[in-house]
């Protein structure tokens, strides 16, 4: 184990006083990714809550975003215009309730808007109105500036590193788990 004086060292030390016996190397890497998650989703919301938007908010933005190309014209994924709720959730990695949610504050908010699917009116397609467009073209390039100093602290090797190391991480979780 490494001799880091992160808080997750400091719980492992307390671990294996009290539980000599046990193997702690689950603390070790879940510990560390769930206390990196806990931060980054307090520090990634700041830029953004300083324009009045939450990252789940933001998320389904760039969700919608990313549906309609540079141009904001609906890219063929599928070959209807926008993203149903169930697809953002999806998308998104957050329950159908909660969407729904969001997109309700986004709708209030004049940056989405919903429409019907002609062919099942309980199915709705949502879509990024014109200013819904204007703010993620805004804030994604800003997000990402801001993103990208939090982990400038790693040599760049080393970020490519965790990267991959996450990427298969997580890929033996979703084949664990079934894709959830």
């Amino acid at each position: 184990m490494s001799e880091s004086r992160d808080v997750v060292a400091g719980a492992l030390r307390q671990w294996e006083i009290t539980y000599p016996g046990l193997d702690f190397e689950p603390v070790a890497v879940i510990g560390r990714i769930s206390r990196c998650a806990t931060l980054l989703q307090e520090v990634t919301e700041m830029p953004l809550g300083r324009e009045g938007i939450s990252r789940t908010e933001f998320e389904l933005l760039c969700a919608l975003r990313r549906a309609g190309g540079p141009t904001g014209e609906a890219v063929p994924v599928p070959e209807i215009e926008g993203r149903t709720p169930s697809q953002l959730a999806r998308e998104t990695y957050a329950s159908p309730a909660a969407v729904t949610k969001r997109v309700r504050a986004l709708e209030e908010r004049g940056l989405v808007t919903r429409r019907s699917d002609a062919r099942d009116r309980r199915v709705a397609h949502l879509t990024l109105t014109e200013s819904g467009r204007e703010l993620a073209d805004r804030l994604i390039p800003q997000q990402l500036s801001y993103e990208k100093e939090l982990i400038t602290g790693l040599p760049e090797a080393k970020r490519a590193d965790l990267a991959r190391i996450l990427s298969e991480f997580l890929l033996v979780l979703e084949g664990q788990l079934g894709g959830r």
